[in-house]
């Protein structure tokens, strides 16, 4: 097994420690990745602090340097989706998209404008608006998707001036190393710094005196873990957390049309998606109808490894993970839940788990009130739409939702009665763009992510108030 080497200060770093990183489609280890010691993360952090006062006074480096790193990611896809795969477990066609997002995220934000603001010039005074940069940005990413998931932070701190200290998921490090050593190519020594290691890694860098900003993607559980830690410092935050995420399919609407985008909208990535339908609330009428329709493509679709040829979804990305889901289904089960499609772990080495689908269950079973994370999806029936809508509000998350119908009026005023930071009609995840907010209610997030919006969470404002620049009449 060969280990993959971190970026501190624009070099490629090895440790003498290191941690194992396991194929989901085989519950075998097949690398190892380097475990950043307390002297290593010291380095990093003190050499990011260090950049920042040449990075951020130069903006056409930033903006140059963003487009180069664009056309890098993508030439990486073919020789790096293989490793992505692997560690991740999805296909690998599906990895392609996870470059092409990143390269569209950089493009984007290298061509954002971040313009002073003039917000008096008269006889009385003059007052303009500066977004400054915060200093060092200390950023944790998911597994599910690691590339993209990185770049959503990459790419606008970097742009506003800040300098990076990135640790991606030790189930998914081997993909965000990688990357960090191509872009030592096109980066100043410390703009960039990627270093992994197990989770307490994470805490020490959360707790780190150096950090101005804490931007985090994960579990609402380790978002309010990341809060409290850098409260002392009273760090900015950014957390994308965990959704509960529900569809409401309306009385009229087409469940021919619609069943194959309501399958993949909860099913995409073997439904390890933040945005993912996590549970539907269809109309009593059209239950039936529903249930037997998913239950179809979940019974029909290719289940297999990364590199299996055909293959449409593959393993939970880890152990924990599977024995979540693999919990949730039985207990709803044993709740009197009825399995129309899976309901069980696949009989193969790995995390596999049959796409499941469940109908008649009881609303107080924790897969109906907790994210699952996984191939399984509740089902139930509503007679009326505000009962439907009151039973989607409930709980702690508001990440996003959506709503079907044949009459898009209609299905857009009931969303709007949905507390989500984005609410859908007739699609579901379709409006992750670089240049849309995304960001959650509740307890789904703190702060939004993308388009002006996530530039400036990476910046302070600055209020430069002055005499008039011109005399009263």
């Amino acid at each position: 097994m060969n280990a993959i080497a971190m970026t501190i200060n624009g070099r490629s770093v090895g440790t003498g420690a290191t941690f194992p990183v396991i194929d989901p489609s085989t519950g075998e280890a097949f690398a190892e990745a380097p475990a950043a010691s307390p002297e290593q993360l010291e380095e990093a952090m003190a050499t990011a602090q260090d950049a920042f006062a040449s990075w951020s006074r130069d903006e056409g480096l930033r903006r140059r340097a963003l487009k180069e790193a664009a056309g890098l990611v993508m030439e990486m896809a073919a020789d790096l989706g293989p490793t992505l795969a692997q560690e991740q477990g999805k296909p690998l066609a599906d990895t392609g998209i996870e470059f092409e997002a990143s390269a569209e995220w950089l493009r984007y934000y290298a061509d954002l404008e971040l313009p002073r603001e003039v917000v008096q010039d008269d006889a009385a005074a003059y007052a303009e608006i500066v977004r400054r940069p915060l200093g060092v940005v200390a950023g944790i990413t998911p597994w599910n998707y690691p590339i993209a998931l990185a770049f959503w932070k990459i790419a606008p701190a970097l742009r506003a001036g800040n300098t990076l200290v990135l640790k991606p998921s030790p189930y998914t490090p081997l993909s965000t190393l990688a990357v960090g050593q191509a872009l030592q190519s096109v980066l100043p020594p410390g703009v960039l710094n990627v270093i992994s290691g197990p989770d307490p890694l994470g805490a020490a860098m959360t707790a780190h005196a150096i950090p101005r900003k804490l931007t985090f993607t994960g579990s609402t559980a380790t978002g309010r873990k990341v809060m409290a830690s850098g409260a002392n410092d009273l760090k900015r935050v950014t957390l994308e957390l965990g959704g509960n995420d529900p569809a409401v399919i309306l009385d009229d609407a087409d469940i021919s049309a619609i069943a194959d985008e309501l399958f993949w909208g909860a099913f995409a990535n073997n439904g390890q998606v933040c945005v993912a339908i996590k549970r539907i609330y269809v109309h009593e009428s059209r239950h039936d109808e529903l249930v037997e329709a998913l239950a179809e493509r979940a019974r029909s679709v290719a289940v297999g490894a990364w590199n299996e040829e055909g293959a449409l979804l593959g393993p939970l990305c880890n152990r924990p993970q599977f024995e979540r889901v693999k919990e949730l289904v039985a207990e709803a089960i044993g709740m009197g839940a009825r399995v129309a499609a899976g309901g069980a772990p696949m009989d193969r080495p790995g995390f596999f788990f049959q796409p499941t689908i469940l109908a008649d269950l009881d609303e107080r079973a924790r897969i109906v009130s907790e994210e699952q994370f996984g191939p399984a999806l509740p089902i139930l029936s509503y007679s009326d739409v505000d009962d439907a809508v009151a039973r989607a509000n409930a709980g702690p998350f508001g990440l996003t939702a959506s709503v079907w119908s044949s009459d898009p009026i209609r299905a857009a005023n009931v969303g709007l009665g949905i507390e989500a930071g984005q609410v859908q009609v007739n699609g579901h995840a379709m409006g992750l763009q670089p240049h849309l907010p995304f960001g959650g209610l509740k307890s789904s997030g703190i702060g939004v992510e993308n388009g002006p919006w996530g530039l400036h969470g990476f910046t302070d404002i600055q209020l430069l108030y002055a005499p008039p620049r011109r005399a009263a009449a």
